[in-house]
């Protein structure tokens, strides 16, 4: 990766190198955070402004997820070429400018510029989640230390701050535009003081040989698809992240549109989910040591059943809020826990690559489904594919446990 800095071993200078990589790469997670929970809170502003509904909506939501397709597969030449620095700041300024568009296509009303902003924000998301997670995984063996749930929960909190944001702009009657605007200048301004503290070593340039060496990284790559433990592991991150990244896209807008609060309030539904899967993913680390993964990933996925269960049906608006905190914990321990039990094996870059792929796909195939599903059955009904997919993630948890290779021992 970018660097190999073992902190109990590393003299001074290379310790604090260490540990300003992990402030950067952590602070990335909460930029990335930030901006995928942006448009969120403002979804109902965003209608009214393009007159469009929700049908329309999800077809611009899929703009998102084929972008973000594109960001995964031009993440590998990326870190290639430029290395983990180049890739994340490169990943932050395509996300910067696509609010940017996303801000004047809401300004003229335009739903194809919007579209085409969804598309470059789902590219640079994609791009800077392999980036990050990729330089994640090279702290956790530099250091020595179990990092991934902490930057996890970097992101997370990162989303609560987004969502506030977008509340208290909601409140205060600032558009989306508006806030779009001055998002992209922060996160162009985060980005440069990012990268600055991420290793320049190109995190493949010992790899980078023949092409055979390539092509044969690509065939493990493909095996990996018909493994059927990772698949497993593919189907218990399908599961929460389906439910995070509809969430984050169709929350407040169920809790205004549905529930009948203000757009203001149903913002800041969404700061309470995203504070309880932070919450949840700071706490998790010890539980996951005293009882193992698969019990805490049940559990949580368990209470993401109820959570969602509660958020339909519950005609109190506290009960409805007490629906989001146990559907934010819900989503909160899939992702990083199964990208730790992924890395279990011969190949963990392949492995890792082929569960995060399909883990982040859910996440930004959600929104869209859930529209296309909403205008035919309503969005609560709708929600109900959240409740199936956190069944499916308990059911298949069992391929959590530690295969013994790479396994830190940890049911």
């Amino acid at each position: 990766m970018s660097g190999e800095l073992a902190v109990g071993e590393a003299a001074g200078p290379d310790a604090k190198a260490a540990r300003r990589w992990l402030s950067s790469i952590t602070a990335a997670f909460g930029v990335g955070g930030v901006t995928i929970v942006s448009w969120g809170p403002r979804m109902p502003a965003i209608r009214a402004e393009l007159g469009i509904g929700t049908g329309t909506i999800g077809l611009v939501l899929a703009c998102g997820t084929v972008g973000a397709v594109g960001g995964l597969l031009a993440s590998r030449p990326l870190l290639h070429r430029l290395g983990g620095r180049g890739a994340v700041m490169t990943a932050l300024l395509v996300m910067a400018s696509a609010l940017v568009v996303m801000a004047v296509g809401v300004a003229s009303s335009s739903v194809a510029v919007v579209a085409v902003g969804f598309l470059m924000v789902g590219l640079g998301i994609g791009a800077l989640d392999v980036a990050i997670n990729v330089e994640g995984a090279a702290i956790e063996r530099a250091t020595g230390r179990t990092l991934m749930p902490l930057m996890h929960a970097a992101w997370s909190g990162g989303a609560a701050t987004g969502a506030g944001v977008g509340a208290l702009c909601a409140a205060a009657g600032i558009g989306p535009a508006a806030q779009f605007v001055g998002l992209a200048v922060l996160i162009a301004a985060a980005g440069l003081v990012i990268s600055r503290g991420i290793p320049a070593t190109a995190p493949r340039q010992a790899n980078a040989g023949t092409g055979g060496h390539r092509a044969g990284s690509v065939r493990r790559w493909l095996h990996g698809w018909t493994d059927r433990r990772l698949l497993l592991i593919g189907l218990v991150l399908l599961g929460v992240e389906l439910g995070e990244g509809s969430a984050n896209n169709w929350l407040s807008l169920a809790v205004k549109q549905s529930h009948a609060q203000s757009a203001a309030l149903a913002a800041l539904f969404l700061t309470v989910f995203a504070v309880s899967e932070a919450t949840t993913r700071i706490v998790g680390g010890p539980l996951v040591d005293r009882f193992g993964r698969v019990l805490i990933l049940r559990g949580t996925a368990a209470l993401g059943v109820a959570g969602i269960t509660l958020f339909i049906l519950a005609d109190s608006i506290w009960l409805v809020a007490l629906g989001v905190v146990l559907w934010g914990a819900g989503v909160s321990m899939g992702f990083p826990l199964g990208l730790s039990a992924a890395a279990e094996g011969d190949d963990p870059a392949a492995q890792v690559s082929v569960a995060s792929s399909i883990g982040y796909l859910a996440n930004l195939l959600g929104p869209p489904v859930i529209g296309f599903l909403a205008a035919s059955l309503g969005l609560l009904s709708a929600l109900w594919l959240l409740a199936i997919m956190f069944l499916a993630a308990v059911a298949a948890a069992g391929a959590l446990r530690p295969t013994g290779q790479g396994a830190s021992g940890i049911g």
